[in-house]
């Protein structure tokens, strides 16, 4: 009898649904069914074929917006009004790698540069890498989706799809769309397991050619040691989000975006806004009006639309937070807000000045807490915020140009926001973790080009 996995609501814990976990058997039939239909060249889907089909999934997607929407939030514990979103951007994914076909192009090469290349034509095309393994989190359960399978389905990569276990209700919906949409199941499997070495034994075999994992840092540079000869990769892990504050900042603007960006899903995402270095001259009004807006935050029932704060992904997760909160305080830093709403729900929480050892300051928090710190001179803010081993994006507030330019020029990140919080982004501008925060560029139109190989022709003329 097969085993079957329990989802339940992030929230209250209720019984979701109950689905069949995929055995070692099930592994090795889709990765031979994947292979096979990646060798059966003249079965492959054309580029209008396949922009064809994520054109008609974006539209069945907008038709079922409000029910995605409720299944983000009931899985994934992310507020109603929020997942709306979420679903909006999974649409416009789905949109935007059919479109990208468009431009997704090889070019001349020139010849005729000396005696030994004239009287030929060259040029590159591009085709599929190959069979693409894609390992996906939870805090993102459709959009993370839409941008590990719509690029292989563009490019027209055979791809196998491990959702989180916590999550997987919205990729395996997701995929039942697509398939409507016209993909023969074999360019698109999904694979359910709570084994490790399961999910290991999917991104190291050998007809793997590329592998696209989100998740912990510990895990994708594991894997990345271990994968077979040949296999490219890309990998998004976490961060500890820097953000600088001038003394030039407008408070009212700044607070308001740090607030968004700092308890956004409740801290759930890895450009999460976590250390806030604030000029000392402002110190105080900032602390007066971050304060205030954090600690009026509505916290809930992710169902609810009124809810801003929903749970965190698992009860664990809270204790693990909670007791990172503690060491803080009982090391020197204050605490304001915070505390429990529920097991799987905390109360919004602001840390100043945590000492630089405290956990808060050293690792991800993943959760409902930003830590402030104050600084003097420009340069130690720099240094501070770069001295972490990993960085991904990062963000200065100022109403003065040179200290802002300054910072955007120092700052270690691959994406630096000028008077903007570190958890904006766009679908389409790259997307990538520096240090070890991840490895390649994210965004559809990256993720296209690296589930693709560019082959080179010669035509030698007579």
């Amino acid at each position: 009898m097969k085993k079957a996995l329990q989802v339940v609501q992030a929230f209250d814990r209720a019984l979701i649904k109950e689905i069949t976990v995929d055995d070692e058997q099930a592994l090795r039939t889709k990765l031979k069914t994947a292979a096979s239909t990646l060798n059966n060249r003249k079965d492959w889907l054309k580029p209008y074929e396949r922009m064809a089909i994520l054109k008609r999934a974006a539209q069945l997607l907008t038709s079922e917006q409000g029910r995605f929407a409720k299944l983000i939030a009931q899985e994934g514990g992310k507020p109603f009004t929020d997942a709306t979103i979420e679903v909006t951007r999974a649409i416009d994914g789905l949109n935007d790698a059919a479109e990208e076909l468009r431009h997704f192009a090889g070019k001349e090469i020139p010849m005729g540069l000396t005696p030994a290349s004239d009287h030929r034509w060259a040029f590159t095309v591009k085709e599929p890498i190959g069979v693409v393994a894609a390992i996906s989190a939870f805090n993102h359960p459709l959009n993370l989706i839409v941008h590990q399978v719509a690029p292989a389905i563009a490019v027209g990569c055979p791809v196998i799809i491990k959702p989180a276990t916590t999550t997987p209700l919205c990729c395996l919906e997701l995929i039942q769309l697509v398939r409507q949409a016209g993909l023969p199941e074999a360019w698109c499997q999904t694979f359910i397991t709570e084994d490790n070495s399961l999910a290991e034994q999917l991104a190291t075999d050998e007809r793997i050619a590329f592998l696209s994992f989100i998740g912990s840092a510990k895990v994708g540079w594991s894997l990345r040691s271990k994968l077979s000869p040949g296999t490219r990769c890309a990998l998004e892990h976490g961060g500890a989000a820097p953000v600088i504050v001038d003394r030039s900042a407008d408070i009212q603007k700044t607070t308001q975006s740090l607030v968004k960006g700092g308890y956004y899903h409740a801290g759930q995402v890895c450009v999460s806004v976590q250390r806030i270095l604030v000029h000392k001259d402002i110190i105080s009004p900032f602390m007066d009006e971050f304060v205030k807006r954090v600690t009026s935050l509505r916290v809930g029932d992710p169902l609810f639309k009124e809810t801003e704060v929903g749970p965190l992904i698992l009860p664990r997760e809270t204790e693990r937070v909670m007791s990172w909160i503690d060491e803080a305080v009982a090391k020197g830093a204050k605490l304001f807000g915070g505390g429990r709403f529920s097991e799987t729900t905390l109360l919004p929480a602001v840390l100043l000045n945590p000492p630089a050892d405290a956990k808060v300051s050293q690792l991800e928090i993943f959760g409902p807490v930003t830590c402030v710190y104050e600084y003097e001179q420009l340069d130690e803010a720099i240094r501070i915020a770069n001295s972490l081993p990993v960085a991904f994006q990062a963000s200065v507030f100022s109403e003065d140009i040179e200290p802002a330019l300054k910072a955007a020029e120092c700052l270690e990140a691959s994406t630096v926001l000028i008077n903007d919080h570190t958890a904006f982004r766009t679908d389409w501008m790259p997307f990538a973790g520096l240090k070890q925060s991840g490895y390649g560029i994210g965004g559809i139109p990256w993720t296209m080009n690296d589930m693709s190989k560019e082959k080179m022709i010669v035509l030698k003329k007579n």
